[in-house]
């Protein structure tokens, strides 16, 4: 058999049901295999396996015989979907999409209804936000969108039981929380500091402004209500901090009803096990972390460092 070399990178979609013809007339169509009458007759003289089904690239020199082989094998095609921690599920669905592997929307139906996919971790849940753990995936087209969230749930229960991530209620002085809620704040420490040393010390912030019964005032909560009715500018102004939202921690105190993105190992654990502070503020440095106080007069002072800052820049 002479070999065959695809013109550039060549990807073929043999679906499940596709005959031994129907599979041959698809790779002879891509210029993958020079005859399908050889192919098939190949297969049924000489191999007694069936040929997988899925995505296959092909971009090197190979027989009919080597591409045989690898369909046997079923040596398909992996697309790479990097999820980075904090991401939320819009963003997750944009990059299930820019992977090649559906449309956003087709992820978020499932990311927006699938609940039973953790109705045993949060029985409160609306969505699947904060269980789609951030990690780098590799899928395949065929696997559908309810596989893909079922993988990132399932990388979630593999971490939660890494590091003691329970249902059970979690005690931290005046205040305990239960997965659900420990997930919500991990997922606001997640947005609010990109210093993993920082995030027990923001976790306490947090823990002490709920021992007071106090608003949380994380704009991160502000952002996320203003994405779920696709209000969202870019960018926050004083008037948002109204926006009428049960995610609103400006004008709701404590938690929001749900997370606001899918936090990473070190935002679970300082949601877990909080720096022991009195600490009820913190704002920027304007150099990646940020300066933390005890009263609004500490604060007001570290505000207007920052400003000094980021004037200076």
């Amino acid at each position: 058999m002479q070999p065959v070399t695809p013109a550039g990178q060549t990807f073929v979609l043999l679906h499940p049901g596709y005959s031994t013809r129907r599979i041959a007339t698809e790779l002879k169509s891509a210029g993958v295999i020079r005859s399908a009458d050889a192919f098939v007759l190949w297969h049924y003289l000489h191999h007694k396996h069936s040929l997988k089904a899925g995505e296959y690239l092909f971009e090197n020199s190979a027989t009919s015989l080597d591409v045989h082989r690898r369909l046997v094998r079923g040596d398909v095609y992996f697309h790479t979907v990097v999820i980075p921690e904090g991401y939320n599920m819009f963003d997750i669905a944009q990059a299930i999409q820019n992977a090649g592997l559906g449309a956003s929307e087709e992820f978020l139906k499932i990311a927006t209804s699938d609940t039973a996919l953790i109705s045993d971790l949060a029985p409160d849940a609306k969505t699947l936000e904060g269980y789609l753990f951030p990690n780098t995936y590799e899928f395949t087209r065929m696997q559908t969108m309810q596989e893909m969230a079922a993988a990132m749930v399932k990388q979630f229960r593999q971490v939660a039981r890494e590091i003691g991530l329970t249902a059970d209620l979690q005690d931290h002085g005046a205040e305990k929380t239960d997965m659900q809620q420990t997930v919500i704040l991990a997922s606001i420490i997640e947005k609010e500091t990109a210093a993993p040393e920082e995030r027990p010390l923001v976790a306490s912030v947090y823990y002490n402004r709920m021992a007071r019964h106090g608003t949380l005032q994380a704009d991160p909560s502000v952002i996320y209500a203003e994405l779920l009715q696709g209000s969202y500018s870019g960018a926050l102004h004083h008037a948002d901090m109204q926006f009428n939202s049960a995610y609103n921690t400006y004008t709701h105190p404590g938690l929001p009803p749900g997370p606001i993105g899918n936090p990473g190992k070190t935002s679970l654990e300082a949601a877990i096990h909080p720096a022991n502070t009195s600490y009820l503020y913190f704002v920027s440095n304007g150099n990646g972390h940020h300066r933390f106080a005890h009263s609004l007069e500490e604060h007001n002072r570290n505000v207007a460092a920052y400003r000094k800052v980021m004037n200076g820049k």
